[in-house]
Order: structure tokens, then C-alpha cells, then sequence
């Protein structure tokens, strides 16, 4: 897929995943073992796009230093820098000189999902489409915007979120754009892609189409869809070809020491220097390198930040913790709670019930 480049939009602030995007923008964070990004360049790569180009803002040099060319996940990687925000459309846009091909696949850097990019670029060439835009189904599409297509798969209409919502199709983040359509975005202002780029392209006439997939999709920008897209990559119910392990009920990265007494399932990772105490219990968990269980310990569904450490008989629930926090003995954490960076919580100070 020479013709093809691959624009991947990481300029995000990922202010709902904080405290996690304190320390690192939201495409970078350990997910399933590597940074998610590592999974998405490396799927990019197994359906025959070489050029990648990453469209940064926050933390910008973070992501060239872990990545640098590319060369390491066997592709061509290139890197622009907004200096202002500018919007879904105002990033495709801000990246277009270093567009090669006939086509640009554009990924929101966020999103995981188990569509075929082959037979994405597929429908896009089939149809003769100006743009393609990848449609998942979901149950509730009250939340999303929907957009519906006519019996041959080309759009008719970009509906914002809804309480009666006339189709389940969504917009699943992933597009295909003909080159010369990229660069009639305007430049030099915010613009969305959602909101301005394709209303506008519709009402001009413009053939746009959709691939319409119903494999795993998954928006990874709240904790909660976060660490459950990390175990479904760990479960093996999403695709990655950059697992640094079989799939399984957990993930135990090198230099991990894990009691044996300890339980992991549910898509726990392990991350590498962690360990785990007698008894404990992960279930669902992501442990970021360097975390420590205390024996007796209970994880579940819960993002466990570089360093942290979390004392015996504790009870995390649903939580995020921050970077080096140190949550002491029988501390009970549940229900969405968030704990910042360096933060240190007594043995037993802060309970749901009464006993200790």
C-alpha cells in the first residue's frame, strides 16, 4: 500500500485519563504491556502501510523518543508538532505536507478496534470514494454521532448525538481520505472533522462512504474503557500482533516477581519490575512498571501507576492511581476514585465499611 500514508492524531491532552497523562500523553500509557501506540503502528504495519506520520502536541518529544524513525516496528515515521490546537481536521490538515501517497488513512490515537485496514483501503478503492469513513454498531448510539448510509454504503448524513438516534452506525474514528480532499481543510484555525470537514463535504457534493465493521471497537479515553481494552488485548479479545506475550488470563512482563499464591486473571498486566504479594488478588488490573502489591491485596478493574505502591489487605476497586502514590494497609478505594501522583493515603484511611 505504497500509495497510502497513515496519519495517526496524538495531539490530545487526555484530560480524562488523569492522573495517568500527567506523566505521559494518553497514546504513550502501558497498555497490555507496550505503549498503546505500539499496538495500533504495528497493526498499520501488518496491512502494508510503510509511512506514518504522527501529528503531536502534548509531550510531543515523548513519542520520538521511544519510537524515533520507526525502524523498530518497520515503518517510516515522521512527526509534526502542533503549536496551537487545532481541532480533528486542523491536525489532518497540519500534516499534509509530508503526505506522499494517493490516499491518507487518518487514526484518532486513541481509539482500539479489530477493523480489517486492508478491507477498509478496499471499500475506499471499490467505491471511488473521496473519503471513507470506518462505521462500528453499537447497542446504545445515543452518545455517539451516527452516521447513516443508503443501500450503497455511500453516507447521507452526520447526525450529532441524539436521545433518537435513526441508525446504531457510529463514527468509529478511522478515515480514508483521496490526498487532494485533505487539503481543502483551511488551515491556520481549529476545525473539526466531525463537526465542519464532513457536513461540509456532504453538502458539496462529495463522495463519502462507509465501511461498515462490527468487530471489536473500543474508545480508550475514560479509565474504565482504558484498562478493559488492555485486558481484552491481554484476553486476546482484541487483535494486536505487539503482545509481548500469549494471550491469556494475564500478562507478567519480564522482571516481574508474582508469589505464587497470588491469583491473576481477568486480562491483568503485570508490568516489568512489579511485584505481587502472598495472597493477592488482580483481577482486570493494569500495574505500570515498578508497582507493588502488598500480600492479601484486592485489584480489580483498576490502573496502578508507575512506582506506586499499595499496602496489604487493601481493596482497589474501579480506581486510577497516580505515579509513586503510596495507598496504605486496608485503604479501601472504589467506585471511579482518582489518586494524584506522590500522594500518600494511611493504613486504614480512607474505608467503605466500618471493620478494619
Amino acid at each position: 500500500m505504497s500509495s497510502t500514508d497513515a496519519v495517526i492524531l496524538v495531539g490530545g491532552l487526555g484530560t480524562r485519563l488523569r492522573p495517568l497523562t500527567l506523566s505521559a500523553p494518553k497514546p504513550m500509557l502501558p497498555t497490555a504491556g507496550v505503549p498503546f501506540l505500539t499496538h495500533l503502528i504495528s497493526r498499520i504495519r501488518d496491512a502494508g502501510i510503510e509511512h506514518v506520520v504522527l501529528g503531536t502536541s502534548y509531550r510531543a518529544e515523548v513519542f520520538a523518543d521511544h519510537f524515533g524513525d520507526g525502524a523498530a516496528l518497520g515503518v517510516d515515521l515522521e512527526y509534526v508538532v502542533e503549536t496551537e490546537p487545532l481541532g480533528t481536521a486542523g491536525g489532518i490538515r497540519n500534516v499534509a505536507s509530508r503526505l506522499r501517497g494517493e490516499n491518507a488513512m487518518i487514526f484518532n490515537g486513541d481509539v482500539l478496534s479489530g477493523v480489517d485496514l486492508r478491507a477498509l483501503l478496499a471499500t475506499h478503492t471499490d467505491t471511488d470514494a473521496d473519503v471513507t469513513l470506518y462505521l462500528t454498531k453499537v447497542d446504545d448510539p445515543r452518545a455517539f454521532g451516527c452516521v447513516p448510509t443508503d443501500a450503497d454504503g455511500r453516507v447521507t448524513a452526520f447526525c450529532e448525538k441524539d436521545p433518537n438516534p435513526v441508525t446504531d452506525q457510529i463514527n468509529a474514528g478511522t478515515y480514508v481520505f483521496r490526498r487532494e480532499i485533505v487539503d481543502t481543510i483551511p488551515t491556520g484555525r481549529a476545525v473539526s472533522v466531525e463537526r465542519e470537514t464532513f457536513p461540509g463535504l456532504l453538502a458539496d457534493g462529495v463522495r463519502i462512504c462507509g465501511h461498515v465493521d462490527s468487530t471489536y471497537w473500543r474508545d480508550l479515553g475514560r479509565p474504565a474503557d482504558f484498562v478493559a481494552g488492555s485486558a481484552d488485548l491481554v484476553l486476546g479479545l482484541a487483535p494486536s500482533p505487539a503482545l509481548p506475550g500469549p494471550t491469556g488470563q494475564a500478562l507478567v512482563l519480564d522482571g516481574a516477581e508474582v508469589d505464587p499464591s497470588a491469583v491473576l486473571r481477568g486480562g491483568t498486566t503485570v508490568g516489568a519490575g512489579c511485584v505481587v504479594g502472598p495472597d493477592a488478588v488482580l483481577d482486570g488490573a493494569v500495574l505500570f512498571d515498578g508497582a507493588r502489591i502488598g500480600a492479601g491485596a484486592s485489584v480489580t478493574r483498576s490502573a496502578i501507576g508507575f512506582g506506586t505502591v499499595v499496602g496489604e489487605r487493601a481493596v482497589l476497586d474501579d480506581v486510577v492511581v497516580g505515579d509513586r502514590a503510596r495507598i496504605g494497609s486496608r485503604v479501601e478505594l472504589l467506585a471511579g476514585a482518582r489518586v494524584w501522583p506522590d500522594v500518600a493515603i494511611p493504613d486504614g484511611g480512607v474505608r467503605f465499611s466500618s471493620d478494619l
